[in-house]
């Protein structure tokens, strides 16, 4: 189990914007990822160093953003204006997760546009939904390409900085041992307010940014 990928709901210009911005910041090219049919929302993706991403994912005027939990949560937090949505751990088998939990991982699926599908479960957005401090679980399908495939880039994430309490957050993975493994460090603090990710840090070629 590992960090798989950050998510920043889009702000109200659209994904596109949103991520060309934030690539500006980082100094990578923003790439379109495709549309989450299960899901109502589509995606641009900021490739990042290790097999991570940054995906600024926005809603769409699509019956499934409604239904489903990711919808859902997408479109509440881009209708206040945006930001970070949550972060995502990535496992080889998320049956694991399913068993721990006591509830079923979902499929997902898009198209890139030059055709390559990719094809994932995920697991947890519920739990997302209730405590944003949260993280989600996905396993990607061994057959297709990391999304973090789609660019070269020089840009690591290095730290996430948390509102919430590490031992829930522990509790939720099933792990007992400290954060700040596989190459990122955690930073709880106290909520003021609703608990959640609040901030990234990547290193780039010009330095420590955080956003």
């Amino acid at each position: 189990m590992r960090v798989d990928h950050v998510v920043y709901a889009a702000e109200n210009d659209g994904a596109r914007e949103t991520a060309a911005r934030l690539a500006e910041r980082l100094g990578v090219e923003a790439v379109d990822g495709g549309v989450h049919p299960r899901f109502g929302t589509r995606n641009v993706i900021l490739p990042l160093r290790e097999d991570r991403f940054l995906e600024v994912v926005e809603v769409l005027d699509h019956p499934a953003s409604d239904k489903a939990p990711f919808g859902q949560v997408v479109r509440a937090r881009s209708e206040a204006g945006g930001g970070w949505l949550g972060w995502v751990v990535s496992t080889e088998d998320i049956t694991e997760q399913e068993e721990r939990l006591g509830r079923a991982a979902v499929d997902g699926n898009r198209h890139r546009p030059d055709g390559v599908e990719l094809r994932w479960k995920q697991l947890g957005i519920k739990g997302l939904q209730a405590d944003p401090q949260l993280p989600f679980f996905i396993q990607w399908a061994d057959d297709a390409p990391h999304p973090s495939s789609v660019g070269d880039t020089t840009v690591a994430l290095t730290s996430l900085e948390i509102a919430g309490d590490p031992d829930r957050v522990r509790e939720w993975l099933g792990i007992d041992e400290d954060f700040g493994t596989d190459g990122i460090a955690f930073d709880f603090v106290s909520p003021r307010g609703t608990p959640g990710l609040m901030s990234v840090t990547f290193e780039t070629p010009e330095g420590p940014v955080t956003l």
